[in-house]
């Protein structure tokens, strides 16, 4: 299929998807463009979804979000913006009555309604249900081709910014199915259900396969479930006052200007603040959950601790799970309606879209793209702009790099890094390795 080019101009920005990362980005460059007179920042952005959605599948009602209403898509970065929480509060009229509520910590459904919210006064500048699906380098801009409504069309921009989030993380040699999913699909799935599952068996000892065993044993108030993971508990995430320093946008400096050694180093000290933790609260509410069910006798909350998944055998109506206990070696077979996989996520790979600008990119021995401080994409310097990235920085940039906590202000600095590049010459190209 051949690809009909765009009349419009060539664009700044050309953001490829549109969740809360490119959604943060897009309003920093609507900030910018207020007080740019007759020289705004042109952008334009590209979602694969047919409307704007973040994890919706995960939207389990009364879930929490871990991050503080204050590391909005804008606070951080301006405080006085009209796109922040706040502001999204005030337009809903709900503002006193979110202060009487007393939390940091709004729940995960209405922060999505803020997401959706912010995202609904940018309709201008994105283009849903438009799947990038190839990059390349053109003379003095990229030519981007998009797909949307089975055709294809390209467009040009000086400026590439990646955001293409995550993926579903999944043991080797797993596959989805009718009764197998990944806690991703969670809330699309189960209103899909034709009966009541007997039991469920929830693979995780993360945030998610937490709230996932929890819903479960709510929601199916006749099945057993069982939680297999390959510690004695669930870990407690360290979210102290000190430990919470990571997530400040200075570590970001501390973690770029680090050796190789201190990186690791710190990433493993820090482990425990977003990777394979749960919180508190929800680890004692599932224990006693579980402690009441044994007093009445009747236990359908099981957790098969310091365990691990050997097999899975799947058939029409669910799948047989063989269930190995570490310690002994004894493994169990459990029959179970529905298996969920809350193994956690990964970011996408970018090179398959990347496409021939591959080439032109520097890569470490891992296989990892380097990154500039700005979030550039480190190249050749053959090419004719900037390929930012949101997401798929922690080797470069550290835990807090690519998450909600740093969205606001990492925006700022990549639109601060376009907007002093748009003053230099294109062609020189010697700053793409400044």
């Amino acid at each position: 299929m051949s690809a009909a080019l765009n009349q419009e101009k060539v664009h700044d920005v050309l953001g490829i998807g549109f969740g809360p990362s490119n959604l943060a980005l897009a309003i920093a460059l609507e900030e910018h463009n207020r007080t740019a007179g007759d020289d705004p920042i042109d952008g334009v952005f590209f979602e694969r979804q047919e409307s704007f959605g973040w994890h919706r599948g995960m939207l389990i009602e009364g879930t929490t979000m871990q991050v503080s209403y204050l590391k909005d898509l804008v606070t951080m970065r301006n405080p006085a913006s009209d796109f922040s929480f706040l502001a999204y509060l005030h337009a809903k009229d709900r503002l006193a009555d979110f202060i009487n509520h007393k939390t940091l910590f709004p729940t995960r459904v209405e922060y999505h309604d803020y997401l959706e919210w912010a995202a609904g006064r940018l309709d201008d500048v994105v283009r849903y249900d438009s799947e990038v699906v190839e990059v390349q380098p053109v003379d003095e801009h990229f030519e981007v081709v998009v797909r949307h409504g089975g055709q294809l069309a390209v467009h040009r921009a000086h400026n590439i910014v990646m955001a293409v989030g995550l993926e579903a993380s999944l043991p080797e040699g797993a596959e989805l199915g009718e009764r197998v999913w990944h806690n991703l699909d969670l809330m699309h799935r189960v209103p899909e259900l034709t009966d009541q599952p007997k039991r469920c068996v929830v693979i995780g000892a993360g945030q998610s396969a937490a709230e996932v065993t929890d819903y479960l044993h709510r929601t199916f108030a006749d099945a057993e479930v069982c939680a297999v993971f390959g510690r004695y508990g669930y870990s407690p995430a360290d979210d102290s006052p000190f430990a919470n320093r990571i997530f400040d946008p200075q570590a970001v400096d501390d973690f770029y200007a680090s050796s190789p050694e201190v990186r690791a180093k710190l990433m493993d000290y820090h482990r425990n603040t977003n990777y394979s933790v749960v919180d508190l609260e929800l680890i004692e509410e599932l224990y006693a959950r579980s402690y009441q069910e044994k007093v009445r006798g009747a236990e359908r909350l099981r957790v098969l601790n310091a365990s691990r998944l050997v097999d899975v055998d799947t058939c029409p109506d669910g799948a047989k799970v063989t269930v190995e206990f570490q310690p002994t070696g004894e493994r169990s077979v459990l029959d179970a309606d529905l298996l969920v996989y809350a193994t956690g996520c990964r970011p996408r790979d970018p090179y398959t879209l990347l496409g021939e600008l591959a080439r032109h990119c520097e890569w470490d021995e891992q296989g990892s793209l380097q990154v500039e401080r700005d979030y550039r994409v480190r190249t050749t310097g053959e090419l004719p702009g900037a390929v930012y990235l949101q997401g798929g920085t922690e080797h470069t940039h550290g835990i807090t790099s690519s998450l909600l906590s740093n969205g606001a202000v990492r925006a700022g600095e990549i639109r601060d890094s376009i907007v002093a590049r748009r003053k230099t010459p294109t062609h020189d190209y010697a700053l793409t390795r400044s």
